[in-house]
């Protein structure tokens, strides 16, 4: 890497403390061997967000990337690079000299480049004798090297930001298709409540959410419509209840007083008529508590129902059948996910997503078979399914392909995360107990 030297813009650019600051965490941050230029570009196009720059920006930059001869940024090589406004506007597909500069230094405001100016304000280099380089001026790509690792732990934030806010919206639509038929189903069934008021209220949550919602509102939607689910399973499981006590115990031994086929027929169809007249006379007429506190009356709805369907029946099928773990028991039994996370610590599921995501790029699992795992097993799973087999790495060949089989599986029925988990939780176990004896 260059020598521990700050240097000042050319010309009437004025020096900021921002500039400092870059240039001395680009030379003074722990050494780094080496890291990919275009896997941390495109760690730099998943966190653009969190770092305030923009998609031309980073057009500039993978120009400008394009420019230094070797696939991997090293802490031991010159990492300057010297292109003229002329070729870097051919590289970044025609775009004007004057973008070019302001994207230039909307990057180094950003810290992503540091600029090395020429005496004269030039880019060039000064080479030796026997064609090594001397000198070079022009933009340094250190700071890509000295922020590799902050800039993939914001890349995995996002990414498991968009897995959470797209489990959560899987999650809504079941809700929203579940508590839709359910109305409809105690309407059909003349199940005694204000339903049409329910459907009013559910329909003022579904209608008052808006195009582009944060994770946080999608998770207060979620929290009132599953307390709205819950209420009216209550209240169907009341109204089956009562209707069992309130049966006439002679109606259910009728097939055996009367064997004519024909006649136990109408039997039948007299007893659910009795049936139906009993529980009108018997459900009570009042509204749960807890969907009055959750619905909006006041808000106008539509008279008629509807229900949206998933996009996979079949993966929501077998998201279902899988169990999902507690936290402090997936940590138990895979200590070395922790490491991943967060300042070093995984605290909430949320974390453990964002580990994941880093380990899987450290275990060559190509993002197809990662997002494969998160549509058949669900995010939180597919999570703890990385987390073991990094618990597991020494004694897997391919981790990618150990995943996709575990998916396979997983789709045909086969698969359980149980085992897995107590397997690992008895090796801990008795690891740490051979520890301490």
């Amino acid at each position: 890497m260059e020598a521990e030297y700050v240097t000042t813009p050319f010309g009437r650019r004025s020096m900021t403390l921002a500039m400092l600051m870059a240039q001395r965490r680009a030379e003074h941050d722990k050494p780094i061997r080496s890291v990919d230029k275009w896997k941390i570009y495109r760690a730099l196009c998943e966190a653009k967000p969190l770092l305030g720059v923009t998609d031309r920006a980073l057009a500039v930059l993978n120009a400008l990337l394009s420019f230094y001869p070797k696939s991997e940024l090293s802490d031991d090589a010159n990492l300057i690079v010297f292109p003229s406004n002329a070729q870097l506007s051919l590289r970044a597909h025609g775009m004007a000299e004057q973008t070019i500069r302001r994207h230039l230094a909307a990057l180094i405001a950003a810290g992503l480049l540091v600029r090395r100016d020429s005496p004269n304000g030039k880019r060039y280099v000064r080479r030796s004798r026997a064609g090594d380089l001397s000198e070079a001026y022009g933009f340094s790509l250190a700071p890509l090297l000295a922020r590799a690792e902050e800039i993939e732990h914001l890349a995995a934030h996002i990414a498991a930001e968009r897995l959470h806010v797209q489990s959560l919206r899987e999650r809504i639509s079941l809700h929203r298709r579940d508590i839709a038929k359910l109305i409809e189903t105690a309407l059909a069934e003349a199940v005694q409540g204000p339903w049409e008021t329910v459907y009013i209220g559910f329909r003022a949550l579904i209608d008052g959410v808006q195009r582009s919602p944060s994770a946080t509102e999608l998770e207060t939607l979620l929290d009132k419509l599953s307390r709205l689910h819950n209420e009216i399973i209550n209240r169907l499981e009341t109204h089956v209840k009562v209707s069992k006590l309130s049966g006439n115990p002679y109606q259910n031994e009728r097939h055996i007083q009367n064997s004519d086929s024909e006649s136990q027929i109408e039997s039948e169809t007299g007893a659910e008529q009795q049936k139906t007249s009993s529980d009108d006379a018997t459900v009570p007429r009042t509204t749960p508590a807890g969907v009055e506190a959750i619905i909006s009356p006041k808000s106008p709805g539509p008279a008629s129902f509807s229900s949206t369907s998933p996009s996979s029946a079949m993966a929501r099928e077998v998201q279902a059948e899988l169990k999902s773990f507690p936290l402090d028991l997936v940590l138990r039994a895979c200590p070395d996910i922790s490491a991943y996370g967060p300042a070093g610590r995984v605290s909430n599921w949320r974390d453990l997503l964002s580990a994941s995501i880093i380990v899987r790029s450290m275990l060559d699992i190509s993002p197809g078979a990662y997002q494969e795992a998160c549509g058949i097993m669900g995010t939180e799973n597919a999570a703890t399914v990385v987390a073991c087999i990094l618990q597991r790495a020494p004694h897997i060949n391919s981790a990618g392909g150990y995943l996709r089989n575990l998916t396979r599986r997983t789709k045909k029925g086969e698969f359980a995360i149980g085992p897995m988990l107590m397997s690992l939780l008895r090796a801990n176990t008795t690891t740490t107990a051979r520890k301490v004896a």
